[in-house]
Protein backbone atom coordinates (compact mmCIF):
# COMPACT_ATOMS: atom_id res chain seq x y z
CA UNK A 1 0.00 0.00 0.00
CA UNK A 2 1.48 3.34 -1.03
CA UNK A 3 1.92 6.18 1.43
CA UNK A 4 -0.70 8.92 1.29
CA UNK A 5 0.26 12.02 -0.69
CA UNK A 6 1.34 14.86 1.62
CA UNK A 7 -1.25 17.64 1.77
CA UNK A 8 1.19 20.24 0.41
CA UNK A 9 1.81 18.04 -2.64
CA UNK A 10 -1.90 17.46 -3.21
CA UNK A 11 -2.50 21.19 -2.89
CA UNK A 12 0.21 22.05 -5.40
CA UNK A 13 -0.96 19.40 -7.88
CA UNK A 14 -4.65 20.28 -7.61
CA UNK A 15 -3.99 24.00 -8.07
CA UNK A 16 -1.29 23.81 -10.75
CA UNK A 17 -3.59 24.39 -13.73
CA UNK A 18 -5.31 27.33 -11.99
CA UNK A 19 -1.90 28.75 -11.12
CA UNK A 20 -0.76 28.38 -14.72
CA UNK A 21 -3.93 30.03 -16.09
CA UNK A 22 -3.41 33.01 -13.82
CA UNK A 23 0.29 33.24 -14.57
CA UNK A 24 -0.26 33.17 -18.34
CA UNK A 25 -3.09 35.67 -18.53
CA UNK A 26 -2.73 38.15 -21.39
CA UNK A 27 -1.97 41.10 -19.12
CA UNK A 28 0.87 39.31 -17.31
CA UNK A 29 2.14 37.68 -20.51
CA UNK A 30 2.48 41.10 -22.13
CA UNK A 31 4.22 42.51 -19.08
CA UNK A 32 6.66 39.60 -18.98
CA UNK A 33 7.37 39.75 -22.74
CA UNK A 34 8.22 43.44 -22.57
CA UNK A 35 5.05 44.49 -24.35
CA UNK A 36 3.51 45.95 -21.21
CA UNK A 37 4.25 49.52 -20.13
CA UNK A 38 5.51 51.08 -16.94
CA UNK A 39 1.93 52.25 -16.38
CA UNK A 40 0.76 48.63 -16.60
CA UNK A 41 3.26 47.64 -13.93
CA UNK A 42 2.18 50.55 -11.69
CA UNK A 43 -1.47 49.51 -12.11
CA UNK A 44 -0.56 46.03 -10.85
CA UNK A 45 1.34 47.42 -7.84
CA UNK A 46 -1.69 49.54 -6.94
CA UNK A 47 -3.98 46.51 -6.83
CA UNK A 48 -1.42 44.57 -4.80
CA UNK A 49 -1.59 47.25 -2.13
CA UNK A 50 -5.30 46.66 -1.50
CA UNK A 51 -4.84 42.88 -1.42
CA UNK A 52 -1.88 42.92 0.97
CA UNK A 53 -3.45 45.55 3.20
CA UNK A 54 -6.33 43.11 3.76
CA UNK A 55 -4.10 40.06 4.07
CA UNK A 56 -1.70 41.60 6.56
CA UNK A 57 -4.47 43.23 8.59
CA UNK A 58 -6.23 39.87 8.93
CA UNK A 59 -2.87 38.28 9.82
CA UNK A 60 -2.95 40.55 12.86
CA UNK A 61 -6.33 39.07 13.77
CA UNK A 62 -5.09 35.51 13.23
CA UNK A 63 -1.88 35.74 15.27
CA UNK A 64 -3.63 34.17 18.26
CA UNK A 65 -5.17 31.35 16.27
CA UNK A 66 -3.23 28.13 17.00
CA UNK A 67 -3.42 26.89 13.39
CA UNK A 68 -2.97 30.11 11.43
CA UNK A 69 -0.29 31.61 13.67
CA UNK A 70 2.21 28.95 12.60
CA UNK A 71 2.24 30.40 9.07
CA UNK A 72 2.46 34.08 9.98
CA UNK A 73 5.96 35.54 9.81
CA UNK A 74 7.09 39.15 9.89
CA UNK A 75 9.70 38.15 7.30
CA UNK A 76 6.89 37.95 4.74
CA UNK A 77 5.35 41.36 5.42
CA UNK A 78 4.97 43.26 2.14
CA UNK A 79 2.91 46.35 2.96
CA UNK A 80 5.76 48.73 3.91
CA UNK A 81 7.62 47.79 0.71
CA UNK A 82 4.48 48.27 -1.39
CA UNK A 83 3.92 51.70 0.14
CA UNK A 84 7.51 52.72 -0.58
CA UNK A 85 7.11 51.45 -4.15
CA UNK A 86 3.92 53.47 -4.61
CA UNK A 87 5.51 56.61 -3.25
CA UNK A 88 8.29 56.17 -5.81
CA UNK A 89 6.04 55.13 -8.71
CA UNK A 90 2.98 57.33 -8.15
CA UNK A 91 4.12 60.11 -5.82
CA UNK A 92 3.69 61.19 -2.19
CA UNK A 93 -0.05 61.58 -2.70
CA UNK A 94 -0.47 58.01 -3.93
CA UNK A 95 -3.16 57.20 -1.36
CA UNK A 96 -5.44 59.82 -2.92
CA UNK A 97 -4.81 58.56 -6.43
CA UNK A 98 -5.52 54.84 -6.23
CA UNK A 99 -8.66 52.76 -6.13
CA UNK A 100 -9.42 49.04 -6.28
CA UNK A 101 -10.76 47.40 -9.42
CA UNK A 102 -14.01 45.38 -9.13
CA UNK A 103 -12.25 42.02 -8.74
CA UNK A 104 -9.90 43.49 -6.15
CA UNK A 105 -12.92 44.62 -4.10
CA UNK A 106 -14.34 41.08 -4.17
CA UNK A 107 -10.93 39.58 -3.42
CA UNK A 108 -10.44 41.88 -0.43
CA UNK A 109 -13.97 41.18 0.82
CA UNK A 110 -13.23 37.46 0.74
CA UNK A 111 -9.91 37.85 2.59
CA UNK A 112 -11.66 39.98 5.22
CA UNK A 113 -14.40 37.39 5.59
CA UNK A 114 -12.24 34.29 6.02
CA UNK A 115 -9.50 36.18 7.86
CA UNK A 116 -11.95 36.96 10.63
CA UNK A 117 -13.62 33.57 10.87
CA UNK A 118 -11.69 30.65 9.35
CA UNK A 119 -8.03 29.76 9.85
CA UNK A 120 -7.92 27.37 6.89
CA UNK A 121 -9.29 30.02 4.55
CA UNK A 122 -6.81 32.58 5.80
CA UNK A 123 -3.95 30.11 5.24
CA UNK A 124 -5.23 29.38 1.72
CA UNK A 125 -4.90 33.05 0.74
CA UNK A 126 -1.63 33.42 2.66
CA UNK A 127 -0.17 30.41 0.83
CA UNK A 128 -1.36 31.55 -2.60
CA UNK A 129 0.14 35.02 -2.28
CA UNK A 130 3.38 34.56 -0.35
CA UNK A 131 4.64 31.29 -1.80
CA UNK A 132 3.99 32.78 -5.22
CA UNK A 133 5.95 35.89 -4.23
CA UNK A 134 8.87 33.73 -3.14
CA UNK A 135 8.73 31.70 -6.36
CA UNK A 136 7.74 33.32 -9.67
CA UNK A 137 7.62 36.72 -7.99
CA UNK A 138 11.39 36.74 -7.71
CA UNK A 139 11.70 36.38 -11.48
CA UNK A 140 9.07 39.06 -12.08
CA UNK A 141 10.92 41.50 -9.83
CA UNK A 142 14.22 41.00 -11.65
CA UNK A 143 12.51 41.32 -15.03
CA UNK A 144 10.72 44.55 -14.08
CA UNK A 145 14.00 45.99 -12.75
CA UNK A 146 15.69 45.37 -16.09
CA UNK A 147 12.72 46.41 -18.16
CA UNK A 148 12.09 49.74 -16.43
CA UNK A 149 15.54 50.56 -15.06
CA UNK A 150 14.62 50.11 -11.40
CA UNK A 151 17.27 49.53 -8.77
CA UNK A 152 15.39 48.71 -5.59
CA UNK A 153 12.92 51.60 -5.72
CA UNK A 154 9.80 50.36 -7.48
CA UNK A 155 10.42 46.64 -6.91
CA UNK A 156 10.78 46.55 -3.12
CA UNK A 157 7.69 44.33 -3.00
CA UNK A 158 9.71 41.52 -4.56
CA UNK A 159 12.73 41.88 -2.27
CA UNK A 160 12.63 39.65 0.80
CA UNK A 161 15.72 40.90 2.59
CA UNK A 162 14.93 38.91 5.74
CA UNK A 163 14.70 35.58 3.91
CA UNK A 164 18.19 34.47 2.93
CA UNK A 165 17.09 31.16 1.40
CA UNK A 166 13.61 31.28 -0.17
CA UNK A 167 13.69 27.57 -1.07
CA UNK A 168 14.31 26.53 2.53
CA UNK A 169 11.61 28.90 3.73
CA UNK A 170 9.12 27.39 1.27
CA UNK A 171 10.12 23.86 2.28
CA UNK A 172 9.40 24.65 5.93
CA UNK A 173 6.09 26.27 4.97
CA UNK A 174 5.05 23.11 3.11
CA UNK A 175 6.02 21.00 6.14
CA UNK A 176 3.75 23.23 8.21
CA UNK A 177 0.92 22.65 5.73
CA UNK A 178 1.44 18.90 6.06
CA UNK A 179 1.38 19.17 9.86
CA UNK A 180 -1.78 21.29 10.04
CA UNK A 181 -4.51 19.48 12.04
CA UNK A 182 -7.01 19.32 9.18
CA UNK A 183 -9.08 16.26 8.36
CA UNK A 184 -9.77 15.28 4.75
CA UNK A 185 -12.90 17.42 4.52
CA UNK A 186 -11.11 20.51 5.82
CA UNK A 187 -8.19 19.90 3.46
CA UNK A 188 -10.69 19.91 0.58
CA UNK A 189 -12.13 23.21 1.82
CA UNK A 190 -8.62 24.72 1.94
CA UNK A 191 -7.85 23.51 -1.59
CA UNK A 192 -11.14 24.98 -2.83
CA UNK A 193 -10.20 28.32 -1.25
CA UNK A 194 -6.78 28.27 -2.93
CA UNK A 195 -8.54 27.67 -6.26
CA UNK A 196 -10.81 30.64 -5.50
CA UNK A 197 -7.76 32.80 -4.76
CA UNK A 198 -6.23 31.86 -8.11
CA UNK A 199 -9.53 32.69 -9.80
CA UNK A 200 -9.50 36.12 -8.18
CA UNK A 201 -5.97 36.63 -9.49
CA UNK A 202 -6.93 35.61 -13.02
CA UNK A 203 -9.99 37.87 -12.99
CA UNK A 204 -7.89 40.73 -11.63
CA UNK A 205 -5.56 40.45 -14.63
CA UNK A 206 -8.65 40.52 -16.86
CA UNK A 207 -9.81 43.68 -15.05
CA UNK A 208 -6.40 45.28 -15.53
CA UNK A 209 -6.47 44.46 -19.24
CA UNK A 210 -10.00 45.85 -19.57
CA UNK A 211 -9.07 49.06 -17.71
CA UNK A 212 -6.08 49.49 -19.99
CA UNK A 213 -8.22 48.98 -23.11
CA UNK A 214 -10.83 51.43 -21.85
CA UNK A 215 -8.18 54.05 -21.17
CA UNK A 216 -6.65 53.57 -24.62
CA UNK A 217 -10.08 53.91 -26.21
CA UNK A 218 -10.76 57.09 -24.24
CA UNK A 219 -7.43 58.58 -25.30
CA UNK A 220 -8.07 57.66 -28.93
Amino acid sequence: MSDPIPFSTALRERSSSSHSSSEHSRFMADLMKGEGTREDYVALVVQHWFIYEALERTAGQMRNDPVAAVFISDKLTRLPALEADLEFLVGPDWRDRIEPLPTTRRYVDRINEVGATWAGGFVAHHYTRYLGDLSGGQFIGRLMARRFGFDTNGIGFYLFDDIADPKSFKDVYREQLDAAPWDAAEQERVIDEVLLAYRFNTELFEDLAAAKAAQASHVA
